[in-house]
């Protein structure tokens, strides 16, 4: 039995020791890398180098001429939130569908406004208000969202998950389409998976080479929603258009969902640091997905977003959506060395959102049992306090997985896509979804 999730918020680990610490919450740059940006400030398209006095809180409020603010009226969407001098709306930084009243915690946990008062007096846990208007208190949606799936409150909420690598070609995204049939075909799951991944394996996988072709051709694929934040003359990229229901080959798992990507987010990702200001004059480039696609979310049981392999802006906008993340590694020396990392910089990450991102944990994919590196590795990740736990399920080294991402144009079985025991991995994902499920759900 793996050891409980510790709830996000917590600190978890200390720091890598090749990572620079720092007391303040700030970033104070990335690794050398040509994919990453200078500093966290210019994701918000603020250029300030590291020696620079801004706080992150600050990069991410844009410096604006003073402008005559509108009222504030009773309703959470009309809070102003871009000025400089203004100060009733505090920090309330985001646009106003980000934030949520009495009233519309009530509807979204399906209960009295009554109710939700009390939870605020007698729950000790209940989230703090941002700002006390006359009409009544503000809150984030996201920590209101994180509360009512933790304390089980009865209404839908997703499970989103971004899996996430450093090192290319350890079945990240093998394991990412697995899960996701398996969640569907064998546990009745309502599944999206969300392609970041600008080689675009996962979509070819779930859709084949030409209906990704047709859609790319369309502009109907996310490569186009990070297009859009360079354009400021018009807005192409359309949700419905681009969400492609019911893919993949696997007969029994019929409730995949897909959103595709594109070999063109090659080109875009560099470009999104200077991404300009939106109508809401505050669009971070880091929430470019988030606000594409939050409103969608709780419609799915478990949202897979399959991640590039670095820490650049296309994958801080998947962790960005994420309430998880998992590793999936091959057990040696390469392909677990940026594990540490990955845990340092989404802790930073997390907490510079004021958000929680929890790690699930490390999958061994390409496990060779003979092979001393192997276990000599998986046994070290084990006993490694600062990173999170590994599933004791292993996804071993065959050939049948490499059979499995070539996507056939008739349906077939889970099994006769992952082969059966003992030489299959059928068997293996279906524990390993359920290991995780378990995870998910005991965090709750």
């Amino acid at each position: 039995m793996r050891p409980h999730i510790k709830l996000r918020g917590e600190k978890r680990y200390p720091r890598n020791k090749h990572v620079a610490d720092s007391a303040s919450p700030s970033w104070t740059g990335w690794p050398t890398s040509s994919a990453q940006p200078e500093s966290i400030h210019a994701y918000s398209g603020v250029q300030v180098g590291p020696s620079s006095s801004f706080t992150a809180a600050q990069s991410r409020r844009p410096v604006m001429q003073h402008r005559t603010c509108p009222p504030l009226t009773t309703a959470v969407n009309d809070v102003h939130c871009c000025c400089e001098r203004c100060s009733h709306a505090g920090d309330m930084e985001q646009t106003g569908d980000d934030f949520v009243g009495i009233g519309e915690i009530a509807q979204m946990a399906g209960v009295s406004r009554q109710a939700v008062a009390n939870w605020r007096v007698r729950v000790s846990d209940f989230p703090a208000p941002i700002t006390e208007l006359a009409s009544g208190p503000i809150f984030h949606r996201s920590h209101i969202r994180s509360w009512l799936r933790k304390n089980k409150r009865n209404i839908p909420v997703a499970h989103v998950i971004s899996t996430i690598n450093l090192k290319g070609g350890v079945a990240k995204t093998t394991t990412s389409v697995a899960l996701a049939e398996v969640f569907s075909g064998v546990m009745g799951k309502k599944v999206l998976v969300i392609d970041l991944d600008p080689q675009t394996n996962a979509t070819i996988m779930l859709l084949g080479e030409d209906k990704w072709l047709e859609l790319n051709n369309k502009g109907h694929t996310l490569a186009q929603l990070f297009k859009d934040a360079m354009n400021t003359e018009g807005k192409k990229f359309n949700l419905e258009a681009t969400l492609q229901k019911g893919v993949g080959d696997v007969q029994e798992a019929r409730s995949i969902d897909l959103l595709p990507s594109s070999l063109d987010l090659i080109d875009v990702q560099d470009q999104l640091a200077s991404a300009p200001a939106g109508k809401f004059y505050a669009v971070n480039p880091v929430e470019l997905l988030w606000r594409a696609v939050k409103a969608k979310i709780d419609d799915y049981d478990i949202v897979i977003v399959d991640c590039p392999p670095n820490l650049g802006i296309v994958t801080l906008n998947g962790l960005r959506l994420s309430d998880f993340y998992l590793i999936p590694t091959i057990p040696d020396h390469l392909s677990t060395y940026g594990i540490p990392q990955i845990v340092t910089r989404i802790d930073e990450f997390a907490e510079e959102l004021g958000d929680q991102i929890t790690p699930l944990g490390i999958v061994a994919t390409k496990f060779q049992t003979n092979s001393t590196v192997h276990n000599t590795v998986l046994n070290q990740l084990r006993n490694d306090d600062r990173l999170p736990a590994v599933y004791a399920t292993r996804i071993k080294q065959t050939n049948v997985a490499s059979a499995a991402a070539e996507h056939l144009s008739s349906k077939r079985t889970l099994r006769q896509k992952y082969g059966p025991d003992p030489h299959g991995l059928t068997s293996t994902y279906i524990e390993l979804a359920r290991e995780i499920w378990r995870d998910l759900e005991g965090e709750l």
